[in-house]
């Protein structure tokens, strides 16, 4: 089921504007704003004075900060803290349901950007407090402190890709975002960067926080998610990818987010 609020203000440069005005003149500790975006609409980058959860409804988005790039799929949502900077781009056509919660309404938010798993209690209170107040009068008051009791333990998903500020080498992760494979080593990296294997590893870990081989299944993750989320099957988009097998591709899938494809998917989509 889709929906219209009141508080759904138009995309564009005036749209924008407006939400920004919004969420800083808000009074409460919560801030409710839905949105209905076209794939390729893109946020410009922006911050606000409150941490926002992002929650992607149906669609794929993708955030870009400093801090690196996150995607959010369906039925996930991200954190972005109080003044961080980022831009939004709509991979897919996207409903958006945006919390903007003040700091001292939820102690020990996370410091840093990080994507989080929805669950069936808090998928249904953030529609309830997404609708329109006048439905059921006096239900906002009732629900928000469950609400933000709920937020504060919704599990974090690794669904970011932090990119790697050394130019060099963030040079070669943009290519192989361009092209992504689960064929790369760590040795075919570090020959063309004219470094050992050792002082290849303790850099990409120091730059990125990662490894290179779970960089480059996120990666991976970033390519697949997209199409499967409009329906292209399993099996073209592990061969795409350069999975030698399905088996492959899908174990990989499951390590990284708990479940194979069709089962991740179909939990994602049910219920609507």
């Amino acid at each position: 089921m889709s929906f219209r609020h009141p508080d759904d203000i138009p995309f564009g440069h005036a749209g924008h504007a407006a939400r920004l005005l919004a969420i800083e003149g808000a009074v409460g500790p919560v801030k409710t704003l839905p949105n209905h975006y076209d794939a390729g609409d893109r946020v410009e980058r922006h911050s606000h004075s409150r941490a926002q959860l992002l929650y992607a409804r149906t669609g794929v988005v993708m955030i870009t900060s400093d801090q690196g790039r996150w995607m959010v799929p369906p039925e996930h949502a991200l954190w972005i803290p109080p003044r961080v900077e980022h831009a939004v781009e709509m991979l897919t056509r996207v409903e958006m349901l945006s919390l903007y919660v003040s700091s001292d309404a939820l102690p020990g938010l996370p410091a840093s950007i990080c994507v989080v798993g929805m669950t069936d209690l808090a998928r249904a209170l953030i529609l309830a407090a997404t609708q329109p107040e006048d439905e059921v009068p006096g239900r906002y008051d009732l629900i928000l402190p469950l609400l933000l009791d709920v937020l504060s333990t919704l599990p974090q998903r690794a669904l970011g890709l932090p990119f790697p500020a050394e130019p060099k080498l963030a040079a070669l992760c943009r290519r192989f975002v361009a092209s992504p494979s689960p064929d790369l080593v760590i040795d075919t990296w570090a020959r063309e960067l004219s470094m050992s294997r050792r002082a290849f590893t303790r850099a990409f870990r120091r730059e990125t926080g990662l490894s290179l081989s779970l960089w480059r299944q996120q990666a991976c993750l970033f390519a697949a998610l997209p199409r499967l989320a409009e329906g292209e099957p399993v099996t073209s988009v592990a061969l795409d990818l350069g999975y030698d097998s399905i088996a492959a591709f899908t174990t990989m899938f499951k390590r990284m987010l708990g479940a194979p494809p069709r089962a991740y998917l179909s939990a994602r989509s049910g219920g609507r």
